[in-house]
């Protein structure tokens, strides 16, 4: 397993804390649309955002990938969708994120997220057969993202 770095550094590293989740099965872009929507929120603020698309009371702003997905009622946006699988998974390293702050004794109403990305993992790659003699890949494929959240 190779060794993956952050691509962010902080400048102060006392006011900073960081978090990753290494090759999580989920979709690299509902991944990297919830991304774009906690980054520059407050811990708590994105946390409860996330636990809202879990319960299907807010959607996530589609702003790339966005043909043939449905309307939903955001402000500054028309596209959206509710991934649910991302939002869970994505729970769990900001929670992650907050007990690191915890735990260097940071406060945290005043942590911002500065710093939330995914990157596209491994893919793992089978071989489904089908009608005729024919096969079709099924692939797996695996994200990394990242967080870091300073003191503002």
């Amino acid at each position: 397993m190779a060794r993956i770095g952050y691509s962010y550094k902080p400048q102060d590293e006392t006011r900073a804390v960081r978090a990753m989740g290494y090759e999580i099965p989920m979709s690299f872009k509902h991944a990297m649309e919830i991304c774009r929507a906690i980054r520059g929120k407050k811990v708590p603020q994105a946390i409860s955002y996330l636990e809202g698309v879990v319960d299907l009371k807010f959607p996530v702003p589609m702003k790339t990938h966005k043909k043939k997905v449905a309307h939903k009622n955001i402000p500054g946006w028309y596209a959206g969708r509710y991934p649910q699988k991302t939002a869970k998974e994505i729970l769990k390293v900001l929670k992650n994120l907050k007990a690191n702050a915890e735990y260097k004794g940071l406060n945290l109403d005043e942590l911002v997220i500065v710093h939330a990305q995914a990157k596209k993992g491994r893919s793992i790659v089978r071989y489904t057969p089908r009608a005729f003699g024919r096969a079709v890949p099924k692939v797996k494929q695996f994200t990394t993202v990242e967080f870091v959240a300073e003191v503002r």
